[in-house]
């Protein structure tokens, strides 16, 4: 009887194992560094964050590890480093601006 209960167990906690691992494939990040300058743009880093943040597929955007630059994360094939240069070239105002470059 000890056995059956002990086969029964096992079994139960496989099929959980299994089900729980269908579905659980791993999601494949990439970085892209990119160098900022422009004028007065280290003042404005939350813009860059937030710009940045709106293009699809980034997932993250580290502007601390790197002074003066922008570590972004995200879903392997879903931008471009292209998009990024060009959104933050975008982010400007009245007396500043910001530029990016893609770090090889």
């Amino acid at each position: 009887m000890y056995q059956i209960m002990t086969f029964t167990f096992a079994m139960i906690l496989g099929v959980f194992w299994c089900v729980g691992s269908v579905g659980a494939e791993e999601k494949k990040e990439e970085q892209v560094t990119l160098m900022l300058g422009g004028k007065f743009c280290e003042f404005y880093t939350e813009d860059v964050e937030k710009t940045l943040k709106e293009i699809e597929g980034v997932t993250a955007v580290d502007l601390k590890s790197m002074k003066g630059h922008a570590i972004v994360t995200g879903d392997v094939g879903k931008f471009k480093a292209e998009q990024l240069t060009a959104a933050v070239n975008e982010v400007k105002g009245e007396g500043w601006h910001c530029k990016a470059e893609v770090m090889q």
